[in-house]
């Protein structure tokens, strides 16, 4: 297994590939190294801050900020407006992390037979032509240990939740979400994995309600009891049916085939 890692937008990204492909994973980086000059909140003359205050139109903009700003407006009007990029100020953060990393592996699916695991900030899209990438989920009351394993093949896997930042995720009424510690999304695209786990956190005790009426998703809800709620195909399973906590999931390495 060849990997690699560095740091970008304030986040670690690695990379585990079947086959040697610095160039690639370079190529990766230079990509969310752009997306960080343009879209990063910490930068007073990114083109994000400078559209949040007024400085810049958006048609002055990368065409990818209408692109982010289109994702946005998806992801409020499906979660009645628990997702928002204009609350205090503009924040484009909820969308931008899974919708770069997805846009940046455009250079390892070039790669034919490619076997790999890109994660970013514990964020992850995976593909494999023959055993699943086995990825671990955390345990949001104690971080130390995996509450899950998931199999994943082709997709990606995002995860909302306070164990390392403390409360950033707001609804957009402007409260703390409660009764829910993690929501991970499994889907097509990081993308929408990225978006309707932080919708879903965003709701708080409607999360598993609302990823039920989310077709073509996986999700695990973890509640603020700790209670684990598996949610397949815009179905609730049984916790007896959880068929993907593990009980050895504390061996589990993030992105181990």
């Amino acid at each position: 297994m060849n990997r690699y890692v560095e740091h970008v937008m304030g986040m670690p990204v690695s990379l585990a590939a079947s086959a040697p492909c610095a160039e690639q994973f370079d190529e990766v980086m230079a990509d969310l190294r752009w997306v960080d000059e343009v879209f990063s909140t910490y930068r007073p003359d990114s083109f994000v801050c400078r559209f949040g205050r007024g400085e810049v139109a958006l048609t002055d903009c990368p065409a990818e900020l209408a692109e982010v700003l289109a994702l946005a407006q998806a992801a409020q009007i499906a979660s009645d407006g628990a997702f928002t990029v204009w609350r205090d100020s503009f924040d484009p953060c909820g969308v931008v992390k899974g919708w770069a990393v997805e846009r940046a592996a455009r250079f390892l699916r070039a790669v034919p037979d490619l076997d790999f695991c890109l994660s970013a900030g514990g964020d992850m899209v995976c593909r494999s032509s023959g055993e699943p990438w086995q990825i671990g989920i955390e345990d949001p009351l104690d971080p130390s240990r995996m509450i899950a394993t998931v199999p994943v093949r082709v997709g990606a896997v995002a995860t909302s939740g306070t164990a390392h930042r403390g409360h950033h995720l707001w609804s957009g009424a402007g409260g703390v979400p409660e009764g829910v510690a993690s929501v991970t999304v499994i889907a097509p695209t990081l993308t929408w994995a990225d978006i309707d786990a932080t919708c879903a956190y965003a709701l708080g005790q409607r999360a598993a309600q609302w990823l039920r009426g989310r077709p073509g998703r996986k999700a695990l809800v973890v509640w603020a009891d700790g209670t684990p709620e598996l949610i397949e195909g815009g179905t609730r399973l049984g916790v007896r049916d959880l068929s993907c906590v593990s009980a050895q999931a504390s061996q589990c390495a993030d992105g181990d085939h």
